[in-house]
């Protein structure tokens, strides 16, 4: 039974909807409410606190553009400096009133007849709202492996997004299964105290060196007395990740960008060299696919936590779990304590839509991205889906830096509602032909990237949907994006 109705719902409360919420008052909405199955917000942030837990942007480029934070202590802030910032801007702009933790949202259908989406909550409730928004992002379904007997283990079994603050892994036997962004910064973490440490790897990465240092007092104090100063230096490193994206990637057709990018490999090897002699170590840690193809990693320390005793590299793969400990496709046991799942998230199948979504006519988002290509008009909107803006949609990532899709999609939404509300119109939706359109252009502009030109056959990665397209990434500058979501043609939509 719908008891409540709101301008507009926000599915998630992590920098997305805290974004998308700040939006929202700036176009003078007020009765809307954000929904959050955690009893916190900061998305990834709140529900991530593994060891070594940092973020690989520099936090001068890792925050929104309108809200800088002086008060960084390091270039590459810890995840709790991310989440206190979360929780800084969510305060600032009065945002924390609208938000309603614990409450999982089930499923939203559009209503013809009333013109408004009817959101179902778990407990049975449902909300009516004109606008609905998913800010679920894209790292938000974690994935369990399927691995035979893994219930029989009677140890400890975690997964880094459900990391336990109380645990303790001194003198244990652990076995880490993942070798992504999240084991690059864990690994070397349970390796300190750890009794014996088996990772398992089924496909290595690049690792970069990490040009990471403290931010002193005195520059803290100067970023707050003069922001600008820290807008200089988020130029820079704005810059420089933008020409690692495209020119490393998005542009690889070009033979001088090839190159570069094998430069950037060769760095990695070098960062690998430095830290660990054994060749045949070092073979197996080596990608066989270009970088790129998956999201690099950071660190510098990573690769030689593999030359200690008690750290033991594991890349024949996994048969099946026993009750005690994990045996090997080479037919050996490894006799473990506790099992670490850092084996990432499940980003197709479970959060291409996180929510089951029936728009216009009946049509079901999943089904129909599923059976028609993973597809979104400038990355948040789709034909038949009414008043309706997904944040974490195909061709809406980009770069490296979220923060950056965030704010090409806060231009979006001041350019959608504030022609809405000229027009004094309540509803809009993108058209077949302006949907269809930016498809093409977006499989052409892929066409000249790494993902689709490079060796990337190997890497697993979550860039590329089950078809193979690397749909998850939108292949443009940051400044050309905010720019089309700053102009794009009010005939691209319909208003009603």
């Amino acid at each position: 039974m719908t008891s409540e109705h709101y301008d507009a719902v926000v599915v998630g409360a992590g920098f997305a909807g805290i974004g998308a919420a700040i939006q929202l008052k700036r176009l003078g909405y007020q009765n809307f409410v954000i929904l959050d199955r955690e009893d916190d917000l900061g998305g990834t942030w709140y529900v991530n606190h593994y060891p070594g837990l940092a973020v690989d942007v520099p936090t001068t480029t890792y925050s929104y553009f309108f809200e800088p934070n002086p008060n960084w202590s390091r270039l590459f802030s810890t995840g709790a400096e991310i989440k206190q910032y979360a929780d800084e801007v969510a305060d600032k702009y009065d945002v924390r009133r609208h938000i309603r933790f614990n409450t999982t949202v089930e499923g939203a259908r559009w209503d013809e007849d009333a013109k408004v989406w009817r959101v179902g909550l778990a407990d049975g409730t449902t909300l009516a709202a004109r606008y609905l928004l998913t800010a679920t992002g894209f790292l938000s379904q974690p994935r369990m492996p399927d691995i035979p007997g893994i219930t029989e283990f009677a140890g400890r079994v975690v997964h880094t997004t459900a990391w336990d603050d109380t645990y303790d892994p001194a003198g244990e036997r652990v076995a880490v299964i993942g070798t992504g962004a999240t084991a690059v910064q864990l690994i070397p973490e349970l390796a300190k105290t750890a009794g014996d440490l088996t990772v398992y790897q089924r496909t290595p990465t690049w690792v970069a060196p990490k040009l990471d240092f403290g931010i002193s007092e005195r520059a803290k104090r100067l970023f707050a007395r003069l922001p600008w100063t820290q807008r200089i230096v988020r130029a820079i490193t704005d810059t420089i990740y933008e020409t690692m994206i495209s020119v490393g990637v998005v542009h690889y057709r070009v033979p001088l960008f090839r190159r570069l990018n094998i430069s950037a490999m060769d760095l990695c090897k070098i960062n690998q060299f430095i830290q660990v002699r054994d060749k045949e170590l070092r073979r197996r840690l080596t990608p066989d696919y270009d970088i790129g193809c998956k999201r690099p990693t950071f660190s510098n320390n990573y690769f030689r936590t593999f030359t200690k005793p008690n750290v033991h590299l594991q890349t024949d793969g996994i048969d099946h779990l026993t009750a005690d400990g994990i045996v090997n496709a080479d037919g050996t046991t490894t006799v473990i304590d506790t099992l670490v799942l850092a084996t990432g998230f499940d980003l197709w199948e479970a959060n291409f839509p996180a929510i089951e979504v029936i728009g216009r006519d009946g049509r079901n988002l999943g089904k129909w991205w599923r059976e028609n290509r993973f597809q979104a008009y400038q990355g948040v909107s789709m034909p038949y889906f009414p008043n309706y803006l997904s944040l974490a949609s195909p061709y809406a990532f980009l770069g490296l830096n979220f923060f950056n899709t965030m704010e090409y999609q806060m231009r979006l939404m001041e350019r959608l509602f504030g022609e809405l509300q000229r027009r004094d119109a309540t509803t809009f939706e993108v058209t077949e032909q302006a949907n269809t359109a930016y498809l093409d252009r977006m499989t052409e502009l892929l066409g000249d990237s790494l993902w689709t030109l490079g060796n990337c056959a190997g890497s697993r990665s979550y860039y590329f949907n089950p078809h193979g397209e690397p749909s998850l990434l939108r292949p443009m500058s940051t400044r050309n994006a905010i720019k089309e979501a700053s102009n794009f043609p009010f005939s691209d939509y319909t208003f009603v």
